[in-house]
């Protein structure tokens, strides 16, 4: 059983950048597909990006062309690297991670991923 830590929310201006970084106890993160998730006042429950084993990635459109998700094998840590960041961007982001065989599958639904961290909380102001 692996568990999920966040770490990097802040509280920043519009425009600012931010990486968060997800950390594991437990078995590698290498083994699992990694996604950020967020939840706010006017965002709900909505994947943010997610990657798989080898580092493929995808983000959702609300973010596409800002953010970004990256793994450090050696670390073991994911990233979510934010930049151009707006106030609707304000929420709590959570990691996620599900056990997986093969490296190239990426994860969309919240219901795919077994393991949650407890989220850190990112706002930006006007």
């Amino acid at each position: 059983q692996v568990q999920l830590i966040e770490s990097g929310g802040g509280l920043v201006q519009a425009g600012a950048s931010l990486r968060l970084s997800c950390s594991a106890s437990g078995p590698t993160l290498n083994e699992y597909a990694v996604g950020w998730f967020r939840q706010g006042p006017k965002i709900e429950h909505e994947l943010v990006c997610t990657v798989s084993r080898s580092g493929s990635s995808f983000c959702n459109d609300p973010v596409k062309g800002r953010f970004s998700i990256s793994r450090d094998k050696i670390k073991n840590l994911v990233y979510l690297q934010m930049n151009s960041l707006k106030p609707e961007d304000t929420a709590v982001y959570y990691c996620a991670a599900v056990g997986v065989r093969f490296e190239d599958i990426y994860y969309y639904l919240r219901s795919e991923f077994d393991f949650w961290g407890q989220g850190t909380q990112v706002t930006v102001s006007s």
